[in-house]
């Protein structure tokens, strides 16, 4: 049975409101965003008016009907307890980027023995070299004076590997005994060890841009400013961009909270230390024993509400000006996410926590762990309801009838939704949320269930990166639980759809419900592809760009240009072939500017002798450092920018019925050794030095 004309007014309205009005008032109008958010206040508590005296009420027993009423109202007062903090926080969205303009001018005004100190710290445990290298060459290249800027590989692995390549790029090395405290306790270790005015933290996998000293320093003018975070942004993709085949389509899943909710946050002076990417001010973490809270996990948390208890405020700086690995297979994913989930609970336990005392109101608000606390229970119940009713009779909602629904839940549901996708067009896709939602919840539920019983005494388990994330082909847990629900859905429709079989009373309400499958079905399939690992498509990230360079070989000189380059190789293209043809295998120099002449072989040629695909010969040297300080410090971007919900929708929906048709170019391995007339050149081209020497030479170079 379905709902009269009438009973869809409500819903109509909220519709019409998000696609009509609100774009009208714009999302950076303050005024806009308060409406907003009063709008979907209302339209909530209209639901509320009628989900508690009809639905919720009438369940006055102790049968197991009326608990399951009860249990299925409080999981939806968590989440709605959530969304509202969440939307509090949208409310006062911050851009600082134009008084980051103002310190940088002011900074660069000034002379360098002027400019303060500052220690770098990479805190590293078990990273192989293809990843620490990119970090390490990355911070040495940053545009400080070398008299104030001393650059620290703190290895907590005391590899001496290590040691030696931190000297030849000119960095110092520290190491400690033991691993106490994780990477808190390795970065107490070099606060003991260091006195720069400042220490910018960063994680083994996160290389800066060259400016972030000049953009973050300035803010620390304020004297109440004790940290400057800047976001987490990525080179690569995310398990869920590349499973999906949505590479092209689908941002990674932390732009929500990067891009909107921590400049919400900033808003609110409550935005927090993510550990990297973010400058400490010394003499404030000298005033809490000058060493970071080890009592959590999350001590960057920790270490931000011990320093607002002493009057100071952390500062959130919205730029790209630092780009890290996000993790490269479901198993270093769900060990991310573990241990973020554990951290976030592990606060409610800490009298330093956001229950205990010195902290204003809006604080304890913003850092309890909802989200963590929610999440999980909620997308997996909500998979389960469907289920649930059709195979016990067990009703969700108590005198609900199919017109109730759209005239009260409907609306509310939709406006939440609506309302995420005008705070959050580019980071907010309500397919997409969803499933990635419901990808986690499976492997996180347990690990916040056993937190809120034993929130303390587990191991730290560092996510896994580069070489050692590799993981397995498919997550059997999540397969084997999509499976499990879509059939045990599946079966409940089909004993339902026999008048001889039929489980629940109310027929009025199957075809409901058998929406809501229909929904829970698709949402778990696409969970259930995501946790199949797709195929590497390359050993190296790639970054689309387009410039003039010069290829050398045979065929003597060819002016092309670059379309996309990566430590591996390049893809270039010349406006018309050369008059020697260019062939499969031939070894080749490609001048890139900033870099210089690199050696390598010849992949692929086009059909039309015009376009060629080229795999470098870089062994550790000058060289590659200069590649890599090309490609990760001067800003390139190749992440995924999309703010087309359809889209999305649309590009998830066709990876059920298609499989992934992306190219897989030849990936992994090292091209054959050169012939022995280009191994002579190399090595007698090949440049030397520390990592800023041979920037300071190319950048002089570049100015003559």
């Amino acid at each position: 049975m379905w709902p009269q004309l009438d009973s869809l007014i409500p819903l109509l309205l909220v519709i019409g409101v998000f696609t009509g009005l609100a774009p009208l008032l714009g999302r950076q109008n303050a005024v806009g965003r308060w409406l907003v958010v009063g709008f979907v206040t209302i339209v909530v508590l209209h639901y509320m008016a009628w989900r508690i005296p009809v639905t919720l009420l009438p369940a006055n027993d102790l049968s197991t009907q009326s608990l399951w009423v009860w249990f299925l109202f409080a999981i939806e007062l968590l989440a709605l307890g959530d969304a509202a903090i969440l939307f509090a926080t949208l409310l006062r969205r911050t851009n600082r980027s134009p008084e980051a303009d103002q310190h940088e001018a002011r900074l660069r005004s000034r002379s360098l023995a002027d400019l303060p100190t500052v220690d770098v710290f990479i805190a590293t445990y078990n990273e192989s070299i293809e990843v620490l290298e990119k970090t390490l060459v990355g911070a040495l290249c940053i545009d400080w004076p070398g008299t104030q800027l001393n650059v620290y590989v703190l290895d907590d692995g005391s590899r001496p590997w290590l040691a030696e390549l931190a000297a030849a790029k000119g960095a110092r090395y520290l190491t400690r005994d033991g691993n106490a405290h994780a990477k808190a306790g390795n970065i107490n270790a070099a606060i003991q060890r260091t006195d720069g005015d400042f220490f910018l933290i960063l994680d083994a996998d996160f290389i800066p841009r060259r400016d972030i000293l000049y953009r973050m320093i300035g803010f620390f003018e304020d004297p109440k400013v004790a940290i400057v975070q800047a976001p987490h942004n990525f080179f690569n993709h995310d398990p869920m961009q590349a499973n999906l085949a949505l590479r092209r389509t689908l941002p990674d899943d932390q732009r929500l909270f990067f891009d909107e909710i921590m400049a919400g946050r900033d808003g609110w002076d409550c935005a927090f230390c993510c550990g990297s990417n973010s400058i400490t001010r010394r003499s404030a973490i000298a005033e809490i024993g000058n060493r970071m809270p080890t009592d959590s996990i999350t001590e960057d948390i920790l270490l931000t509400l011990a320093l607002m208890r002493r009057g100071y405020i952390t500062r959130y700086l919205n730029e790209k000006l630092a780009i890290g690995l996000a993790p490269e297979s479901l198993e270093a994913f769900f060990v991310q996410r573990a241990r973020w989930a554990r951290g976030g609970l592990q606060l409610l336990y800490l009298k330093n926590g956001p229950f205990g005392s010195g902290l204003p109101l809006r604080a304890r608000f913003l850092f309890l762990p909802t989200h963590w606390l929610t999440q999980s229970l909620v997308q997996v119940t909500g998979m389960a309801i469907p289920a649930i009713y059709l195979l016990t009779g067990l009703l969700p909602l108590m005198n609900a009838t199919v017109e109730t629904v759209f005239i009260y839940q409907l609306p509310a549901l939709f406006a939440i939704l609506m309302a995420m996708r005008f705070f959050a067009p580019s980071a907010y896709f309500p397919l997409a949320a969803t499933v990635l939602g419901v990808l986690q919840a499976f492997r996180l539920l347990p690990t916040v269930l056993v937190t809120m019983i034993k929130p303390f005494g587990h191991a730290f388990k560092v996510t896994p990166k580069g070489k050692d994330a590799g993981g397995k082909r498919y997550d059997p847990v999540t397969v084997r639980l999509c499976s499990l629900l879509i059939g045990a859905t599946a079966l409940g429709l089909l004993l339902n759809a026999d008048f001889n079989t039929r489980i629940i009373d109310r027929s009025a309400l199957i075809p409901l419900v058998a929406i809501w499958s229909a929904y829970n079905m698709l949402i778990l399939m696409l969970v259930g592809i995501t946790a199949f690992a797709a195929p590497a498509r390359r050993a190296e990230e790639r970054f689309e760009l387009d410039e003039p360079a010069r290829l050398r070989g045979a065929f003597g000189q060819l002016d092309v240009r670059l379309l996309d380059l990566s430590l591996g190789g390049a893809q270039l293209v010349a406006d018309e072939a050369p008059r020697v043809p260019v062939q499969r295998g031939d070894w080749i120099w490609t001048q890139i500017e900033g870099v210089g002449d690199l050696p390598g072989e010849v992949m692929r040629v086009g059909q039309d002798g015009r376009r060629f695909g080229v795999r470098f010969y870089l062994p550790q040297g000058g060289d590659r450092d200069l590649l890599i300080a090309k490609l990760f410090t001067q800003g390139m971007d190749n992440a995924t920018r999309n703010d087309n919900g359809w889209q999305v929708a649309l590009g998830m929906l066709a990876r059920l019925f298609a499989p992934d048709h992306a190219p897989h170019p030849v990936a992994g391995n090292p091209p054959s050794e050169p012939p022995d007339l280009v191994l002579a050149e190399f090595r007698r081209m090949r440049r030397t030095g520390t990592v800023r020497e041979l920037v300071a030479d190319q950048d002089d170079s570049r100015v003559a």
